[in-house]
């Protein structure tokens, strides 16, 4: 059980860490853990292969589906993103995704909400509104990748204009902020709406379900758990920024 001092201490500190990760993400993801160290609980940034994976909350209740796409039960979300304090918007999405991945992979759906609080709070990041659709508005769109200071030269690939607005250089987008050429690869459909937007959190918390399952690393284990996570955002300290979102997660939904 997670106390009201604690809890409101660990909140704190997860707004601290997600306001780095955020600058992190504005600069291609540098590695932050000189800056993030004050602000994580003590030991947060032990090496992540000696760790544990994070706590485990429990399982998303199931509705009956719709079509080919398994369907959340509205109480149990509602419920349970209300607890969590993540939008039950976001909340459905990453429930949803973990039930669409095989069974193997052993993904919860507070990894994926570590991942979302990390990078845009879950779509929420700057007072945007996370819209019934899954859309954030305005819609996250992070730096040109354009080579000028610690950003790499990454060029638009085609096609890619419409999901951040510039023919020339890329841009990492949407909640779970996909640079393009990921995104080509792992494009995905978690709403069953016949779109593939990595601008919907349901699109988007998918994919990264597909991203981190196709790791085949034992994510039921700290070093499985850690490996997929990194193969996410190449640095430690984010993977420790992962897992204490998701553990809090888990605690608070308990």
């Amino acid at each position: 059980m997670v106390r009201p001092r604690q809890a409101l201490l660990f909140a704190v500190a997860l707004v601290v860490v997600s306001a780095l990760a955020w600058s992190v993400q504005q600069h291609q993801r540098q590695s932050f853990e000189a800056q993030a160290g004050a602000a994580l609980p003590p030991g947060a940034l032990l090496d992540t292969v000696e760790q544990a994976p994070p706590a485990v909350a429990p399982s998303p209740v199931a509705a009956a589906a719709v079509g080919d796409r398994p369907q959340i039960d509205p109480a149990w979300a509602q419920r349970t993103a209300s607890a969590a304090g993540i939008p039950v918007v976001a909340l459905t999405a990453y429930a949803r995704a973990t039930l669409l991945v095989p069974e193997g992979c052993r993904l919860g759906w507070t990894t994926l909400a570590g991942i979302g609080w990390v990078e845009s709070h879950h779509g929420t990041i700057e007072d945007r509104l996370l819209a019934a659709d899954g859309r954030s508005a305005p819609p996250i769109v992070g730096p040109a990748l354009d080579g000028v200071g610690p950003v790499a030269a990454i060029a638009a690939p085609a096609g890619s204009h419409s999901w951040h607005g510039d023919d020339r250089w890329d841009h990492a987008v949407g909640p779970m902020q996909f640079i393009s050429d990921t995104w080509q690869r792992w494009a995905s459909d978690g709403d069953g709406d016949g779109l593939e937007d990595p601008h919907d959190v349901d699109d988007a918390a998918f994919a990264a379900a597909r991203y981190l399952c196709a790791s085949g690393a034992d994510l039921a284990t700290g070093e499985g758990w850690s490996r997929a996570i990194f193969s996410y955002n190449h640095a430690e300290s984010y993977v420790n920024s992962v897992r204490a979102a998701a553990s809090f997660y888990a605690a608070r939904s308990r």
